[in-house]
C-alpha cells in the first residue's frame, strides 16, 4: 500500500464523478431500506439491466414488508422466474418476516442486528446500513475488491475469505464520512462501468491519479485470483410426456437444493461414460410406459458450478392410470402450466412446446 495516498482528494475526484456520472436506476430514487435490500438481493449474480423490470414488478406486486412475508411463495418463485438463484427470494422472504415480527416492520440499523437476518451477508448488510441509513459501513462486493485491488496493488488472492477482510479494512479507511450512501455506491458503479475486469477505461477513470496499477501499468494483473470452481458437466433428458387427455406431466423440485421447489418436465440425467438408456430409467423412476415421439432443439444452460447439456423428447404415458397424482407430480393443461414457476432451462424447453402448438 503507498504512503502518499490522498484519501480526501480520492473522496474528492470520486463523488463529483459519481455525482455527475451515475446512471439513473430505480433503486437510487429512494432511501427505503425494504426496497434497497430488494435490489440488492436481485442484483447478486445478475446484471443491471436484467434486474431493472424485475425489481419495478417486485416492489409494484409487494410494497411493503408486511405484503411480501404473507405472500405465496409460488407467486413469490413466478414473479423471480428468469432470475436464477431461487434461495436468493427465499431467504429474502424469510428476512422480510424476521424483521416484520421482531422488529415492527423496521429495518435494524446496526450490523449486528442486520446480519442476523436470513439471507443477509457481510455486503448487503453493509450495502443496506450506507445506502439507506448513510452510514459508514463498508459494503464489499466483485466490483470493490476489483477497484481497491488496482488502487493499492493487493497481491492477496480475493478467492481465498481472509483475503475480504483487506478489503473490508481498506473501505473503512477510506469511505467518506460525510456522504458514505453516495460513496460506496460510486465504488460499486466505478467497478460496473470503469473498472471493468477485461478491459479497464483507465484514461476515463476519474481516480486513475490514486490508482497504483494505473502507474505502474498493471490494472490487469489485478485482482489476484488462483483459485476456479470445477464446473461438472451433465447431459439432461426431459421427456415432455402427455397423458390420454391432453396434459402434461409435471413434477415439483425438492424443497432444498438447486432450484428448489421449482415446477419441471421429469428428467433422467446422465454422465458421459453412462450408456443407459433415458428411456429407460424414467420408465423405472415413473413405473410406467413411455411411447416416445420427436426431439427437441438441444439446448445448453450453465449454472456457476454446473452445466447442463439438455436432449429433450415428447411423447405419451402408454397408461396414464400408472401415475399417481401429489402435491409434487400432476398433469396440467397448458394454461395452468403458464402459472407455474419454471427455472429458465425449463422455460426454455416451455417455449419450443407453444411455437410448437401455435405453428
Amino acid at each position: 500500500m503507498r504512503q502518499t495516498f490522498d484519501k480526501e482528494q480520492f473522496q474528492k475526484d470520486l463523488l463529483q464523478w459519481y455525482e455527475k456520472e451515475k446512471r439513473d436506476l430505480p433503486w437510487r430514487r429512494t432511501s427505503n431500506p425494504y426496497y434497497i435490500w430488494v435490489s440488492e438481493i436481485m442484483l447478486q449474480q445478475t446484471r443491471v439491466d436484467t434486474v431493472i423490470p424485475y425489481y419495478l414488478k417486485f416492489i409494484e406486486r409487494f410494497p411493503t414488508m408486511e405484503s411480501l412475508a404473507e405472500a405465496d411463495e409460488e407467486e413469490l418463485l413466478k414473479l423471480w422466474e428468469g432470475l436464477g438463484y431461487y434461495s436468493r427470494v427465499r431467504n429474502l422472504q424469510i428476512g422480510v418476516r424476521e424483521v416484520v415480527e421482531h422488529y415492527g416492520s423496521e429495518v435494524p440499523k446496526t450490523r449486528k442486528e442486520i446480519s442476523s437476518l436470513k439471507g443477509i451477508g457481510p455486503y448487503t448488510a453493509g450495502a443496506i446500513l450506507s445506502i439507506a441509513y448513510n452510514l459508514p459501513e463498508h459494503a464489499v462486493d466483485g466490483n470493490v475488491m476489483r477497484v481497491y485491488s488496482r488502487l493499492f496493488e493487493i497481491p492477496d488472492d480475493i478467492s481465498k475469505p481472509k483475503t475480504k477482510k483487506i478489503f473490508d479494512e481498506l473501505v473503512t479507511k477510506t469511505i467518506s464520512h460525510e456522504d458514505p450512501s453516495s460513496f460506496n455506491q460510486a465504488i460499486m458503479e466505478l467497478g460496473a462501468v470503469v473498472c471493468t475486469p477485461r478491459n479497464p477505461h483507465c484514461l476515463l477513470c476519474p481516480v486513475q491519479e490514486h490508482c497504483a496499477a494505473y502507474a505502474s501499468g498493471t490494472p490487469l494483473d489485478y485482482p489476484v485470483k488462483k483459485g476456479k470452481t470445477k464446473v461438472r458437466k451433465v447431459d439432461i433428458f426431459p421427456f415432455v410426456l402427455q397423458d390420454e387427455q391432453g396434459r402434461y406431466l409435471m413434477r415439483k423440485r425438492p424443497s432444498e437444493g438447486l432450484l428448489a421447489n421449482m415446477w419441471e418436465f421429469p428428467y433422467v440425467e446422465r454422465a458421459s461414460e453412462d450408456l443407459t438408456d433415458p428411456q429407460q430409467q424414467l420408465e423405472k423412476q415413473l413405473n410406467t410406459k413411455i411411447k416416445v415421439g420427436q426431439t427437441y432443439e438441444p439446448y445448453k444452460h450453465i449454472f456457476s458450478h454446473l452445466h447442463w447439456n439438455i436432449y429433450a423428447t415428447n411423447g405419451r404415458i402408454v397408461d396414464s392410470n400408472d401415475i399417481k397424482e401429489t402435491a409434487t407430480m400432476k398433469f396440467f393443461t397448458i394454461e395452468e402450466m403458464k402459472a407455474l414457476p419454471m427455472a429458465v432451462p425449463v422455460q426454455v424447453l416451455f417455449k419450443q412446446i407453444l411455437n410448437h402448438i401455435i405453428l
